[in-house]
């Protein structure tokens, strides 16, 4: 009798989507994580279980609208995050280009996402880490924004959000899932065009 051969869930896929944030449970929740937190919702709204490790980072391997991603979350801290995403790039042979990476961001107004496909780092330690390790600056980016706040910056980043702020957020991470799914339906400039539109997060 012959069983059919299972497909390994370590084939390369199309597209590694990393979601940024700092290990441990003092800091789910918050603002600095909300990478962490779409990188939940994708996998969420596409049944993605995160269930495997490799290269300090949490992983899921699934589809999203008939195209093969990985889900990662970085389990080093923020500013080491790119030892754990450009070895996850090397090992699956992609180029800068086929990696989506989501964070958090200071200058966009609570629950504004912004995507672009290529760029600064914005003064974000995560992206530093990843453009200095992966040597360039060229790969595709969404930015959540978590507001300024009145705090000094390493507070607010690190507080949670207000009961009241949870709608925006939590709108916002809807709009980031949905537009993966363009993204994996009809390329890189369609996600952008649907991402930035005046009417969405």
């Amino acid at each position: 009798m012959f069983r059919k051969r299972p497909v390994a869930p370590t084939e390369p896929p199309q597209w590694l989507i990393v979601g940024l944030g700092n290990p441990g449970p003092e800091y789910r929740g918050t603002r600095h994580n909300v990478g962490f937190d779409a990188i939940d919702e994708i996998a969420e709204e596409n049944r993605i279980k995160l269930d495997k490790a490799k290269h300090s980072a949490r992983l899921g391997f699934g589809t999203i609208s008939g195209v093969s991603v990985a889900l990662a979350k970085p389990l080093t801290f923020m500013n080491l995050s790119g030892r754990s995403v450009v070895p996850l790039v090397q090992s699956f042979g992609l180029k800068p280009e086929q990696v989506l990476v989501i964070a958090d961001d200071l200058d966009l107004a609570l629950g504004k996402v912004r995507m672009r496909p290529k760029g600064g780092s914005g003064g974000h330690n995560g992206h530093k880490s990843i453009s200095a390790m992966m040597k360039t600056e060229n790969y595709p980016r969404i930015r959540i924004g978590i507001g300024r706040g009145d705090d000094e910056t390493i507070d607010h980043v690190l507080s949670t959000f207000k009961p009241e702020e949870r709608t925006d957020i939590n709108a916002a991470l809807r709009h980031v899932a949905k537009t993966c799914q363009v993204l994996c339906e009809s390329g890189l400039e369609m996600a952008i065009t649907f991402a930035n539109k005046p009417d969405g997060a």
